[in-house]
C-alpha cells in the first residue's frame, strides 16, 4: 500500500483525505443552512408561530443529540456567563431572522447575511482592538456600497424593515462568532436551545401557536432538524480545515439560498439585488480568500 494511502487512513480513518472531507462536510452544512429562507417563506403560519415551534423542536432534538453523544453534562458545566451571553444574542438574532424573510426577499436576507465575516471582524476590531489590514476597510466600503444598492428599492416600503431586521440578525450572529472566538470553550448546542426557549413565552403572548395546522408543525420540525444538522456538520467540518477556509466555504450558503428560492419558490432577484449582491459577495469572498492565503504563509 502506498505511503500516501496510509497517511489518508491515519488522518480520517478512511480513503478520503482530511482536508477534502472538511470541504465536503462544510459545504453540506452551508447547503442545509441555505434552506432557512425556503422554510420561512414556505410555512404559511406567521413568523412568531414559526419561532415558537422551531424552538420547541430544536430543544427536543438538541437535548436528544447531547444525550446520545454523551455531551450534556459537559455542556452544562461549560455553560457559564458566556453560554448565557450566546443564548441572549442568539434569541435576539432569531427574533429578527425569521420575520426578515416574511418582510423582504430571500435574496436580500441571504446577501446581507453574507457580510457576517466582515461584521465579525469589525466587532473584534472595535471591541478587542484587533489590528486589521487595509484591505478590511476597503472591503467594508465595497460592502456598504453593495448594501446601499441592494436596499434602494426597499426605501419607503415594508421591504426596508425586513432588510433592517436581516442586518440586525447578521450583527448579532457576528457578535456570537466573536464570543466563540474569544471564549472557545463556550458550548454550542445548549445556548442555542436556551436562546430559542427564551422566545417561547413571548410567542404565546403575541400569537396562538396551539392553533397551528399540522402541515406547518411538520415543516417547523423539519426546519429545526435542518438547522441542527447544519450546526453539527459545520462544527465537524471546521475541525478538518483552517478557520479562514471554513469561513470561505461557508459563504456558499448565500448563492445556494438564492438558487433554492428561485427553483422552489420562483423568487427571481431583481437587477438591483444582482448588482448589489455581486459587489457584496466579491468584496467578502476577496477579503476572506486573502485572509486565508495570508494564514497559509
Amino acid at each position: 500500500m502506498a505511503t500516501e494511502d496510509l497517511k489518508r487512513i491515519h488522518n480520517v480513518g478512511g480513503w478520503v483525505p482530511r482536508r477534502r472531507l472538511g470541504v465536503i462536510i462544510t459545504f453540506v452544512s452551508a447547503l442545509f443552512f441555505s434552506t432557512a429562507g425556503v422554510f420561512s417563506k414556505g410555512i404559511a403560519s406567521d413568523a412568531w408561530t414559526i419561532i415558537v415551534w422551531r424552538a420547541v423542536f430544536t430543544a427536543f432534538l438538541g437535548i436528544g443529540y447531547l444525550v446520545v453523544m454523551g455531551s450534556l453534562r459537559r455542556e452544562l458545566r461549560q455553560f457559564g456567563w458566556t453560554g448565557l451571553a450566546v443564548a441572549v444574542v442568539y434569541a435576539s438574532a432569531t427574533m429578527a431572522f425569521i420575520p426578515s424573510f416574511k418582510l423582504t426577499t430571500i435574496a436580500n436576507v441571504a446577501l446581507i447575511w453574507g457580510t457576517v465575516p466582515l461584521m465579525a471582524a469589525a466587532i473584534a476590531w472595535l471591541w478587542f482592538r484587533e489590528r486589521m489590514p487595509p484591505r478590511f476597510f476597503f472591503a467594508c466600503l465595497l460592502v456598504v456600497i453593495g448594501v446601499a444598492i441592494l436596499v434602494q428599492d426597499s426605501v419607503g416600503g415594508v421591504h426596508l424593515i425586513g432588510d433592517l431586521l436581516a442586518l440586525w440578525m447578521t450583527l448579532m450572529m457576528a457578535a456570537m462568532m466573536v464570543i466563540y472566538r474569544q471564549y472557545p470553550d463556550t458550548p454550542v448546542v445548549l445556548p442555542t436551545v436556551c436562546g430559542g426557549l427564551f422566545l417561547v413565552p413571548i410567542g404565546f403572548f403575541v400569537t396562538v401557536p396551539l392553533s397551528t395546522p399540522g402541515i406547518d408543525l411538520a415543516l417547523c420540525g423539519a426546519f429545526a432538524l435542518m438547522f441542527l444538522v447544519a450546526s453539527v456538520t459545520l462544527a465537524i467540518g471546521s475541525k478538518h480545515l483552517a478557520s479562514g477556509e471554513t469561513a470561505l466555504i461557508s459563504l456558499s450558503e448565500t448563492p445556494c439560498a438564492i438558487l433554492l428560492a428561485a427553483f422552489i419558490l420562483a423568487a427571481i432577484p431583481d437587477t438591483a439585488t444582482l448588482i448589489g449582491g455581486a459587489l457584496i459577495m466579491a468584496a467578502v469572498v476577496w477579503y476572506q480568500y486573502m485572509a486565508f492565503k495570508e494564514s497559509e504563509i
